[in-house]
């Protein structure tokens, strides 16, 4: 995903990562707003994942 996609459409992201990775806390999402490596890393620290892994959740979720 393109960092200016991500910051476009920021608000609906976040609210699509809250209601489907709950583990993911406002300061994980502030701290990664606008910045997509910074989300997937975020995730992988929460979540125990793979980049893969993560990669293949937001690709079901549609943000990828």
């Amino acid at each position: 995903m393109d960092d200016n996609v991500l910051k476009g459409n920021w608000n609906q992201i976040k609210g699509k990562l809250k209601e489907n990775l709950g583990r993911l806390t406002e300061d994980d999402l502030a701290r990664s707003e606008g910045n997509f490596e910074v989300l997937m890393g975020r995730i992988q620290e929460q979540y125990g994942w793979t980049k893969d892994e993560v990669q293949t959740k937001l690709k079901e979720l549609g943000l990828l």
